[in-house]
């Protein structure tokens, strides 16, 4: 089973790599992600980046997460 992002309102969504309860906890604590991007080096994992750049996307909308 896959889990992402759904946009209620576009009907988009994207699947990253990673499971659910990443997926909530990154949904959570977007503002948290967005601070620590700013000053790690190396990146975030390619998960979260695909995450918060969906979540960017969709501000104001619906987003609830999915499987397929």
């Amino acid at each position: 089973m896959t889990y992402g992002y759904h946009c209620e309102e576009c009907d988009e969504s994207v699947w990253p790599a990673t499971s659910r309860s990443e997926l909530a906890w990154l949904r959570l604590r977007a503002h948290v992600v967005r601070e620590v991007a700013a000053h790690v080096q190396g990146g975030l994992d390619t998960w979260m980046s695909e995450g918060l750049e969906f979540l960017d996307r969709h501000s104001g909308h619906d987003v609830v997460l999915a499987r397929r």
